[in-house]
């Protein structure tokens, strides 16, 4: 296979990934089984990022998250339902943790704290590329993008301060290369 094709393929398969975790919460249980079996990554590290879902204004430094923003976290944890999930990462601020939990509390995962301070995001990129499976990152609207980078893919452009939608799937396949897609999900800002 030449270098193009993987790429288209991995294409393909970003996108038909993505696509059928957000699709898959509206197909009946009984045809669930083929869109899980079609989500597993053959290998391949599956990395999703989102930044924290919307803040309130109750702490100057670490607010929790506003109605809207748990709503967005509830619509997170729908989103990714059906994925087979192997860790939840998440900075040590409430607002990070409480968009995150929803989703770990749905798979029955904890969530493992990062920091994205000095090298961390770097090393947290090598770790989750050399890592195979599906694996979800809530970040910051600069340590997201970051991440992104790091891990190969394209942020596309800097997250504005009120853009809580993005949906960030980067793939890096057995043999090193990347494919990155951003979506959006839950209301627009």
């Amino acid at each position: 296979m030449t270098g193009n094709s993987m790429i288209r393929r991995l294409r393909v398969v970003t996108g038909a990934t993505a696509l059928a975790a957000m699709m898959v919460q509206a197909a009946p249980a009984s045809s669930q089984a083929p869109v899980r079996e079609a989500l597993d990554d053959g290998g391949a590290s599956v990395v999703y990022l989102v930044r924290h879902a919307e803040r309130a204004t109750d702490h100057p430094s670490d607010p929790t998250l506003t109605p809207q923003g748990h709503q967005r976290a509830q619509e997170l944890a729908r989103l990714l339902a059906d994925v087979r999930l192997g860790r939840i990462m998440s900075t040590d601020l409430r607002r990070t943790r409480l968009t995150a939990q929803p989703v770990a509390s749905a798979h029955g995962l904890e969530v493992e704290m990062y920091s994205p301070a000095g090298d961390g995001l770097r090393a947290l990129a090598r770790e989750l590329r050399a890592t195979p499976g599906h694996h979800l990152v809530v970040g910051h609207s600069n340590t997201t993008p970051a991440l992104v980078e790091a891990l190969g893919g394209d942020p596309v452009s800097p997250i504005e301060e009120m853009e809580y939608d993005r949906f960030y799937v980067v793939v890096t396949a057995p043999d090193g290369s990347v494919v990155s897609t951003l979506l959006r999900f839950g209301s627009p800002r």
